[in-house]
């Protein structure tokens, strides 16, 4: 992508109000959005949700995404506010100086149609590289949470009432999910994205950890001065598979959560990747659940071999390509003994076979080896024990930790 011109000049780095910007938007955060399964009756009423990101990259403007995809009703956003949290967190508060009120087509308010996304205007508001942001929206109808990213690791709160512009809120209630919010954005002279589709091992653990590896990536780019523009965002969903929509059998416990596992790979990689501002670089890593939920949380009949894995990726592979961007394939990683029931001698040979021809075809623009990082070297099928999260298919921080750093450098620029 070529570069673009830049935004105009704010009258101070931290000046308010709507600006006026280039077009040109370099992805900091995301979340990947899903609907919810029928036991899930989340309702918020006069609520304020304030939910709290880190971003990946700097920027002076920005603007945030709302999300309605999964719901079935209008979405009232009765006014919504973004600030810099209170000494970098924990906790709920803001920085006041840095509150600042979005706005949509210059309304304090905005309706969101069933089935749509919301992008705020433009605002002006200096965040350095790892700040955590508090995204504040009041919701005064009652509106059920229908469109969630349900496995944020991320403390946000619930507080009664339009508490958006407060300095401190006293919450109702917490939650780890991130609702109706889906991205922010900042302005960029030359947009530069890299997006990470995954499931849980990319979506991350451990509650307020930022130790995701994707959340590695972004702090190595931001250690050299010439990537410090290329904002990392993660698309991860736990339990996501690559060619599977969620599909529980009837009457199976996983009725209760599988709808939280998010669309297909396949069917979601045009809006969680191909439509991400600046995107120019695709990180792959899906292909465990496809191999580990028929049987154990979908149905035999949904069994795949190496070979459809293949095709699936051949065809993530395609539609980067046709859209510009460079993709990046990410070797799947070991899960003998695992407590899930994923392991299998049959899975095991697929997965050998999947990473080789990974590593091997010349297919992917390059391959990330987080199979390497991660493994055993005296028992390769397996997680090296320092790495292991105890269910013996999670790395855990130490192995997140490794799977960032085995990211090469050399791909972004």
């Amino acid at each position: 992508m070529g570069s673009a011109p830049a935004a105009p000049a704010a009258p101070g780095p931290d000046g308010g109000g709507p600006a006026r910007t280039a077009s040109s938007w370099t992805g900091t955060w995301g979340a990947a959005p899903t609907t919810v399964p029928a036991s899930d009756g989340t309702v918020f009423e006069d609520q304020t949700l304030r939910q709290v990101v880190r971003v990946s990259t700097a920027g002076r403007t920005l603007r945030v995404r709302f999300s309605n995809e999964f719901g079935t009703e209008r979405l009232l956003i009765g006014e919504a506010h973004i600030a810099r949290r209170a000494g970098g967190g924990p906790g709920s508060s803001i920085a006041p100086a840095t509150d600042r009120t979005l706005t949509f087509g210059g309304k304090r308010s905005v309706t969101v149609p069933p089935g749509a996304p919301m992008l705020s205007d433009p605002v002006k508001l200096r965040v350095p590289a790892g700040t955590d942001l508090v995204v504040s929206i009041h919701l005064p109808r009652r509106t059920p949470g229908a469109t969630v990213a349900a496995f944020a690791h991320q403390t946000n709160y619930v507080a009664d009432g339009n508490v958006t512009g407060r300095t401190h809120i006293d919450p109702a209630a917490t939650n780890d999910r991130w609702y109706f919010l889906t991205g922010v954005s900042v302005a960029a002279h030359r947009p530069a994205a890299a997006v990470a589709l995954g499931d849980s091992i990319t979506a991350g653990t451990g509650l307020d950890a930022n130790n995701r590896w994707s959340d590695v990536l972004a702090r190595r780019l931001q250690q050299q001065p010439a990537l410090r523009g290329t904002g990392v965002v993660n698309k991860g969903i736990s339990g996501n598979r690559l060619l599977h929509d969620p599909n529980p059998p009837e009457g199976h416990q996983a009725e209760a959560y599988a709808a939280y596992f998010g669309e297909s790979g396949l069917a979601r990689f045009d809006r969680d990747v191909l439509a991400q501002p600046g995107a120019r670089y695709a990180l792959v890593l899906l292909g465990v659940n496809d191999l580990g939920h028929p049987g154990t949380i979908a149905p035999e009949s949904e069994r795949v071999s190496a070979e459809d894995l293949i095709n699936g990726h051949r065809r993530l592979i395609a539609r980067a390509h046709e859209r510009g961007l460079k993709i990046y394939g990410g070797t799947v990683t070991p899960f003998k003994n695992d407590t899930l029931g994923f392991h299998s001698e049959e899975n095991e040979a697929a997965r050998q076979r999947l990473n080789h021809w990974i590593r091997t075809s010349g297919e992917y623009d390059a391959v990330i080896d987080f199979d390497r990082a991660v493994r055993d070297p005296q028992d390769p099928e397996r997680l090296l024990p320092a790495y292991d999260s105890g269910d013996h298919l999670h790395p855990n921080d130490a192995g997140l930790t490794a799977m960032g750093r085995a990211v090469p450098l050399r791909l972004f620029r």
